[in-house]
């Protein structure tokens, strides 16, 4: 991804499936629904997966300061 911005590899992905990162190990799936300058990340039909737990969102919005990485 030689000279590739980052906001150009998220535009990329929008309507599609990603994986996101939190500090401290929290982690989301879903369809990415949007972005902002500041990374806030907006997912649609998002699961939260802790432990054995499962939490699904219709839409979630994550915080940009929270994300470390996101992975389609």
């Amino acid at each position: 991804m030689n000279g590739v911005k980052p906001l150009t590899v998220l535009n990329q992905a929008i309507n599609n499936p990603v994986i996101v990162e939190l500090r401290g190990g929290k982690e989301y799936h879903g369809i990415l629904d949007g972005y902002d300058p500041h990374m806030n990340i907006v997912l649609k039909n998002a699961e939260y997966m802790d432990g054995e737990t499962v939490r699904r969102y219709e839409k979630i919005i994550i915080r940009g300061d929270n994300v470390i990485y996101i992975s389609p």
